[in-house]
């Protein structure tokens, strides 16, 4: 058999979902000769399931990997339909951006700018084959026989290894929105020596938008201030869609009940583990029996196409039923559906066979992202894509890999989750996840991670001088506020009172004074001269002010838990020689094989007398090393 080399890169990207894009973008723009395998050019960073980005916990997510240098946060600016910040009547920590995209426009210029990206090349190829040799990879193998080599291989493969899409009864072998699935490609993982699962996932029918009836829903508007996720957007107005609120009722769920046994996942069909936390509306009626009505939001997919996202209502029931449970909705009495709801399972690996730099252990150069980790949603994908694109670009170059730890990001919260505990069904990242709330919040995610991104090449000049300036301007205007004082005279007390604000009764700088909850910088800035903010320095120079205890506390938390995280444990180390580990530390810490001694202590069924053994012998090598 003839062996051709098609052609050799540093980088090779298996998959063009929003892992992938962001995976060999991060790459090719820190250097690397990068190649992004698609199985379909018309399909890169497409949204199979909801066209949003954002959300709870996710919309961090995107804040952090634009900080890092991404490009979701800035194609979601530039191609969104509605914006709208939820969680504006809680704290900062928990305040989030979601937008909802034209998730044509969204993949098209994902498409444009991957094209266009020096250093990569876009092909539309299936790869049946990881090669491996002597424990490193060497690249990929196409279906029609064509090696491409490589020292790094990106897995973001997303739910398409042997992918099966039911529908009621009907099964079918296939991808998401009737694309082909990779059915060979598991098997070289298999014999690579990596453990696979297999999970499941679903989405909705799409619905024609001119057969509802929207008066007998409640409008869902997108904000009125013009909002973006990315620190590099201008946008200041947008022309916005509105979503549409409605809700199921007793005769939807009487529907659903009455044909439970023809569900796949009653009947046998569905294997696969699903989503615990974005269930099927099978799931739901079994899962809340009591409960009177589901809510459903009714989100346009673009402003060119007539389909709507039926939000709230996955399922893989028969077309029958879907019809039949749809139409007993208040809108949605005429609906015709577009596209039908259904089940797709896919295999996966477990993600504790990786390093938190998301590199395999066993294999050296082999990356993986995305819900091929065992994850569910875009944010989640594509941030694990810009950390398996940026430690593959430091593995080529030979430079210390990025390991976001959990005070960093929530992106560490989220590869720290999978590394470490790994995960049972569809991982979901949360805002309850992340034990650093405060610290983690979006409005600061650049200057928790821009430095990083600096650092490995990845931000650019144009947002380094951005960045840069943002901070000057915020110290500038902390230092004039702590060094401006005011005393309780009349005038004063007449101001104060003006700008609603309780009498001083001692010199007070304007810094104390906005510690105080009922006090902003705007009506400071109104009474007493002080000079104009840029909204983004304002809001920082505020929550920075406001939660200063708040974060000082959280930072002593940090520095408690650094000094186990610094504590690295040898790649080496054989728990066999370690003395005194219970038998369930010891194999759980050899599975998992952590990174320091913070990371052993989270991991399920290592004890703190495990980890108080693992500091003694540490600290016995390190004795042993100085004679």
């Amino acid at each position: 058999m003839n062996i051709f080399i098609a052609d050799r890169y540093d980088v090779i990207v298996v998959g063009a979902g929003h892992a992938g894009v962001e995976a060999a973008l991060a790459a090719a723009r820190i250097g690397c000769r990068t190649l992004l395998a698609t199985l379909s050019m018309d399909n890169i960073a497409m949204m199979p399931c909801n066209p949003s980005v954002g959300g709870p916990a996710k919309g961090h997510l995107v804040r952090e990997l634009d900080a890092l240098g991404g490009e979701m946060g800035v194609n979601a600016d530039k191609t969104c339909i509605q914006f709208r910040m939820l969680n504006t009547g809680k704290g900062p920590a928990v305040h989030a951006l979601r937008a909802q995209a034209d998730k044509k426009r969204y993949q098209f210029r994902m498409k444009e700018i991957c094209e266009n990206t020096k250093n990569l090349d876009v092909k539309q190829i299936l790869i049946d084959k990881l090669l491996v040799a002597e424990g490193k990879v060497t690249g990929v193998q196409v279906e029609t026989g064509e090696i491409y080599e490589a020292a790094a291989v990106i897995m973001a493969t997303g739910t398409y290894l042997k992918g099966r899409v039911i529908i009621g009864e009907h099964t079918y072998t296939g991808g998401p929105n009737g694309q082909r699935a990779a059915m060979k490609f598991s098997d070289s993982l298999t014999a690579a020596g990596i453990k696979l699962m297999r999970f499941k996932t679903g989405t909705p029918a799409r619905v024609d938008a001119r057969t509802l009836d929207y008066a007998k829903m409640e409008i869902q508007p997108g904000d009125t201030e013009c909002r973006n996720f990315s620190f590099m957007s201008d946008v200041q107005t947008r022309e916005q869609i509105p979503c549409w609120l409605t809700y199921t009722n007793e005769a939807t769920h009487k529907i659903l009940r009455d044909n439970m046994s023809r569900a796949p996942m009653a009947n046998g069909i569905i294997e696969g583990i699903g989503p615990r936390y974005c269930p099927s509306i099978e799931t739901k009626i079994l899962r809340f029996p009591d409960k009177e009505r589901h809510q459903l939001f009714l989100e346009p997919e673009g402003t060119n196409t007539n389909e709507v996202y039926v939000q709230g209502m996955s399922t893989s029931m028969p077309m029958d039923v879907q019809l039949d449970f749809l139409r007993t909705i208040p809108g949605l009495e005429r609906a015709k559906v577009m596209r039908a709801g259904y089940a797709i399972e896919y295999d996966c690996i477990d993600p504790t066979q990786l390093k938190s730099t998301l590199e395999f252990k066993a294999i050296r150069g082999a990356f993986s992202a995305g819900q091929a980790n065992g994850t569910s949603g875009y944010e989640e994908a594509a941030a694990q894509g810009i950390i398996a694109g940026i430690n593959a670009a430091m593995f080529i170059k030979g430079e210390e890999p990025l390991v976001l730890k959990r005070s960093d990001a929530y992106i560490g919260v989220l590869i720290d989750d999978l590394v470490t505990k790994g995960t049972s069904e569809p991982y979901r990242i949360m805002t309850s996840r992340a034990e650093y709330r405060l610290l983690l919040r979006q409005d600061n995610a650049d200057q928790r991670l821009t430095p990083l991104g600096r650092r490995v090449g990845l931000v650019k000049d144009d947002r380094w001088e951005r960045f840069t300036q943002k901070q000057q301007a915020i110290q500038q205007a902390i230092e004039l506020l702590k060094k401006t004082s005011i005393n309780p005279s009349q005038q004063i007390k007449e101001k104060l009172a003006a700008a609603g604000i309780e009498p001083i009764r001692n010199a007070t700088s304007f810094y104390e004074l906005l510690r105080r909850p009922e006090v902003d910088y705007a009506s400071l800035q109104t009474e007493f001269g002080l000079p104009a903010l840029a909204d983004e320095v304002r809001q920082q120079v505020e929550i920075s002010i406001t939660y200063e205890g708040y974060i000082e506390k959280q930072l002593e938390q940090v520095g408690r838990m650094e000094k186990l995280e610094c504590k690295i444990l040898p790649e080496d180390i054989d728990y066999q020689q370690v003395p005194s580990l219970r038998d369930e530390g010891r194999e759980k810490l050899e599975k998992i094989r952590p990174r320091s001694v913070g990371q052993a202590s989270r991991i399920s069924g290592v004890s703190p007398a495990d980890i108080s053994v693992l500091l003694v012998w540490l600290e016995q090598q390190r004795r042993m090393k100085e004679k």
